[in-house]
């Protein structure tokens, strides 16, 4: 399959064509991103953030670009919104006093109407899950509740590594869209 032929099928929602994407281009974007991060795992996790949020978009992708520079933009900017999102994060946990030596810490800790609604949460989401297919809730299980690698659950339900990255990102649009509707 050719590039151009690929992104007309994906854009058709042919999940052939996003895995022949996800292919080609997975070791550009994670490359890419393990040059910016400290990270694999880091970099990992903005390329399938990369490859979803593309996937999503792709209607819009303009061919008069390459799609490879489209996807390392995207990239780019989904690593500096990260970035700008930690940042923010750390000036609001910090508090300066009047001579800017002490910091004040927060506390963090949940309350116990917090841990009541982080239960309450959980049961949600785990109803929602089980509407998924059965392979989606398996994968969706084995990395995010069993913490497992890509690699393990690859190993796990014998297929490449690539095709388990496709079924998660499927399972967390699928279960978004579960969510969304819940609502």
């Amino acid at each position: 399959m050719e590039i151009k032929e690929a992104i007309k099928k994906a854009k058709k929602n042919d999940q052939k064509a996003f895995n022949f994407l996800l292919n080609q281009f997975w070791d550009k974007v994670y490359g890419f991103q393990l040059k910016r991060v400290e990270s694999d795992n880091q970099a990992e996790d903005i390329t399938i953030r990369t490859f979803s949020k593309a996937f999503d978009k792709i209607n819009i992708y303009n061919e008069s670009f390459k799609f490879e520079t489209w996807l390392i933009t995207i990239s780019k900017n989904i690593h500096i919104d990260l970035l700008r999102k930690e940042k923010s994060s750390i000036r609001s946990r910090m508090s300066h006093t009047e001579d800017h030596s002490n910091y004040e810490i927060l506390d963090e800790t949940p309350s116990a109407e917090d841990k009541l609604i982080t239960e309450q949460n959980l049961a949600k989401l785990l109803r929602d899950i089980k509407k998924l297919k059965p392979h989606y809730q398996e994968v969706i299980q084995l990395r995010y509740f069993q913490e497992f690698t890509y690699k393990e659950i690859s190993e796990e339900i014998n297929e490449s590594i690539n095709n388990v990255k496709v079924k998660l990102l499927r399972a967390k649009k699928l279960l978004a869209e579960i969510i969304a509707k819940s609502i």
